[in-house]
């Protein structure tokens, strides 16, 4: 499926011009030949043999069913690895005004999609309220996050959150990109841009996914004697130790509650490995920092294992979806896309120029393009209209990754929603994210949004992948 979606990707000009990564053309034709539409076309022509899992076989698509939740946990435990961790002054110092819209987006899923529930959702569809999650879950977390919390879901009573939040997060990664382009050629056109002045146009091999012969790096260094241990079999136990130190926290945690408060309300039961395997992944750089005197820990190798677990996982998650699922909760689906479609971009139109100070359209178009799908969302966006990282943005998108990961987009926060919600009421999660989106807004306008200046450069900070 990775090979035939590539080979699509540099040969389709509409998937180039768009920017569609290979992972989600590949989950789409998997999900084609898959049960759910070859499987029941051929089961209706008589075809049995392709009634049980297309052309795939019902092992293939068990194995396929696990590997989302295993592998989003390398993802994260890898999400500071290898990057030098600011202190918080300078993080806060550089990225201030980017932290404060991040957060008001951020809280906002929460807040739109919530009250959506609340008001709409509940009463006409008989969903749980904890449904309104979804927005940030599906857009902010992505295909990864929704993956992964497909325990949570079922847990609760409602498995096809799952299929709802997985079809979100594609719903999001495609409009990041296309909205994108479409809001890059607005402000162009607006005189909104401070670098670009004309059209932003890739280039040939840009669209394709290809890196030209000139501009080609390598993709990992050598850093310590294979004949001692290959470099990537290092990495990956780096990977693999962060993982396990996350395990063995949340095993501890839930320990903890079952002896001491369990009979009330659980929490941590229904906490999935994956955040909490991303705190593993802090402290083994910590270590790292603390220790690592001879620099054998490659930034570069760590995110190549990353996009490898994280293409995997897209693929394999998007063959996997319930297109019938989706079918019958058709209405809270379209309801949930356009509520948080509608939210992020306008945030980006009417609230960025108030919140950042300078360059608020590259700034702000980096942090809608992550909300509505991934990290690399936001940076394919921020390259076209700064493709040189002449602006303070780079360094401000990458301090701002640093700080709100461990919380959103897949963090502690949007772990720990639904079992709040379920255990104490969807208040405890409202009132404070209308307390935090407000808190935000606030200062991002108030504060920030009154420090105008001209056109600076501030120090590159790295960008953490996911």
């Amino acid at each position: 499926m990775m090979l035939i979606s590539k080979i699509i990707r540099v040969k389709w000009r509409l998937a180039q011009k768009l920017f569609i990564p290979s992972s989600i053309i590949g989950g789409v034709i998997a999900l084609l030949i898959g049960p759910d539409i070859l499987g029941r076309i051929g089961s209706a022509l008589g075809a049995d043999g392709l009634a049980e899992g297309g052309l795939f076989t019902p092992e293939i698509l068990d194995v396929w069913k696990t590997l989302p939740g295993l592998l989003i946990s390398l993802v994260f435990a890898g999400l500071f690895m290898g990057h030098r961790l600011p202190s918080p002054k300078e993080a806060l110092r550089v990225a201030g005004p980017q932290i404060s819209f991040g957060m008001t987006i951020a809280s906002g899923q929460y807040v739109v999609g919530l009250l959506l529930a609340i008001l709409v959702l509940v009463p006409l569809f008989n969903v749980p309220v904890w449904t309104g999650t979804l927005i940030e879950i599906g857009f902010e977390g992505g295909h990864g996050t929704a993956a992964g919390m497909a325990d949570t879901f079922a847990d609760f009573g409602f498995a096809e959150a799952q299929d709802l939040a997985l079809g979100l997060a594609t719903v999001g990664i495609l409009s990041g990109v296309i909205v994108g382009i479409a809001l890059i050629n607005w402000g162009v056109r607006r005189g909104k841009t401070e670098i670009l002045r004309n059209d932003a146009k890739p280039t040939v091999a840009e669209q394709a996914g290809i890196v030209e012969k000139d501009r080609r790096r390598a993709a990992g260094t050598l850093t310590v004697q294979p004949s001692s241990i290959e470099t990537l079999t290092l990495h990956f136990g780096l990977l693999a130790l962060g993982v396990l130190i996350g395990w063995l926290m949340l095993t501890g945690l839930q320990w903890i509650e079952s002896k001491l408060w369990a009979d009330s309300f659980e929490l941590f039961t229904y906490v999935p490995l994956f955040p909490i395997a991303m705190v593993g992944g802090i402290i083994v750089q910590v270590a790292i920092q603390s220790f690592d005197r001879d620099e054998i820990v490659d930034q570069q190798l760590i995110e190549r294992l990353q996009g490898f677990s994280l293409d995997v996982l897209v693929i394999a998650a998007l063959g996997t979806l319930s297109l019938s699922a989706i079918a019958s909760n058709i209405g809270p689906f379209l309801l949930l896309a356009g509520a948080g479609l509608a939210w992020t971009v306008g945030a980006f139109i009417f609230l960025a120029p108030r919140m950042l100070p300078n360059f608020w359209f590259e700034r702000g178009i980096a942090d809608t393009g992550q909300a509505l799908g991934v990290t690399s969302t936001g940076l394919i966006l921020l390259r076209v209209v700064d493709p040189n990282l002449e602006t303070p943005a780079y360094s401000a998108f990458g301090y701002k990754q640093l700080l709100l990961e461990p919380f959103f987009g897949g963090g502690l926060i949007t772990a720990g929603v639904i079992p709040i919600i379920a255990n104490f009421g969807v208040g405890w999660v409202l009132g404070p994210m209308l307390v935090l989106f407000v808190a935000s807004l606030s200062i991002g306008i108030l504060y920030f949004g009154r420090q105008r200046t001209t056109g600076q450069t501030l120090p590159r900070a790295e960008v953490p992948a996911g």
